[in-house]
């Protein structure tokens, strides 16, 4: 059954190239910050103080929440976040991502390779094609976090737990994780026969077709994943850290009997997302010095206390 929406996470940095200084009154792109939402001068608030006792100053870590449309494509429909699900927000990502890798690899490891930037847009962006992007990426240092006024967890009022918790899951929390992910190997790169277990089998940009269910049948743990072998990789940590072993378990053992329409076996998609757990591991402990399961056990930890 496909998805009502696909899902996509736009990787790689976006570069904007003027041909000149001087501004052409004309050009929408380039007309001032709307008046009244916020811009770079404002009184600093509670909201203001909590970030930078808990983000800036210990990690370096700018949340801009404040609306400014330079910071996001402006060729995308977008609302300012309500500056009531900030601190909630940013309360979750700091439980179920810093506070883990902290406590796992060191506060000197995490200030070096985390972003520095946090961009929060209110809305969802929606895409031609008809996906909906959860967040975009720029070189490793800026992450625009969307749909940030649609964030509920446990204790928020109308909160839902069938639908809420599956969204924070893959809205927010998947994709701090898949983000972070790609900073680590982009700074150093997963061993290349990770792109051997199953090549055949990636759908490139075909993969909005996909839904999960389908990519598991071909050993992919999302159809995001399916789509080329760095988004593989990162999906693969990412699903791990979220569902946590118990979760990864479930999701390898109900991929069903029988042949998917690729001609993958339950047997290989099941061998092929264990060898993908196992490159992960062995990624995290070589390189990084980081006991994965240990990790994988704080976050998913964490994250059950919001859900």
């Amino acid at each position: 059954m496909k998805k009502l929406f696909n899902l996509i996470l736009t990787i790689g940095m976006a570069s904007v190239l003027f041909s000149s200084c001087r501004r052409d009154d004309n050009d929408l792109s380039v007309a001032d910050d709307i008046l009244g939402l916020g811009g770079d001068q404002w009184v600093k608030n509670d909201i203001d103080r909590w970030l930078y006792d808990n983000l800036t100053k210990p990690y370096n870590i700018t949340v801009k929440y404040k609306w400014d449309q330079f910071e996001y494509d402006i060729s995308k429909t977008l609302v300012p976040p309500e500056e009531s699900q900030v601190i909630p927000l940013w309360n979750v990502i700091k439980k179920v991502w810093i506070d883990p890798y902290n406590a796992e690899a060191g506060k000197v490891f995490f200030n070096k390779y985390s972003p520095k930037v946090f961009v929060l847009s209110g809305s969802n962006a929606y895409n031609d094609n008809g996906s909906v992007t959860l967040g975009t990426a720029e070189g490793g240092r800026k992450i625009v976090l969307y749909a940030v006024n649609q964030f509920r967890v446990k204790g928020m009022p109308g909160y839902n737990p069938t639908t809420d918790s599956a969204f924070i899951k893959t809205w927010f929390i998947q994709t701090i994780h898949h983000e972070f992910a790609h900073i680590l190997h982009q700074n150093i790169l997963y061993p290349q026969e990770f792109k051997l277990v199953n090549p055949a089998r990636y759908n490139g940009n075909d993969w909005i077709n996909v839904s999960d269910a389908a990519a598991r049948r071909d050993g992919f743990v999302t159809s995001y994943g399916s789509s080329a072998f760095d988004e593989d990789f990162v999906e693969t940590v990412a699903i791990m850290l979220v569902e946590g072993k118990d979760g990864f378990d479930r999701l390898i053992n109900n991929i069903p009997a029988g042949t998917s329409p690729n001609g993958t076996t339950q047997a290989e998609a099941r061998s092929y997302l264990r060898q993908k757990e196992a490159f992960v591991v062995n990624y995290f402990r070589q390189v990084w010095d980081i006991d994965f399961y240990s990790l994988q056990a704080r976050c998913r930890s964490a994250l059950s206390e919001f859900l």
